[in-house]
């Protein structure tokens, strides 16, 4: 039986250890994206193109 509190103790620590690391690790920036906007800017033109093509509007006859 005391082995189980000995595992559990264990485990907890180690838990807490690692949420520990993650909120340090957030805190610095460490999962902020910093490639994307340079590559979304290089898509721009077809985001463009394509809202181009959805609003194009039939030609009147008269």
């Amino acid at each position: 039986m005391s082995a189980i509190y000995i595992l559990l103790t264990i485990s907890v620590v180690v838990a807490v250890f690692f949420f520990a690391v993650f909120i340090i690790a957030v805190k610095k920036g460490q999962y902020d994206d910093s490639y994307t906007p340079s590559v979304r800017m290089l898509f721009e033109d077809e985001l463009v193109k394509d809202q181009t093509k959805v609003t194009v509007k039939p030609k009147k006859t008269i």
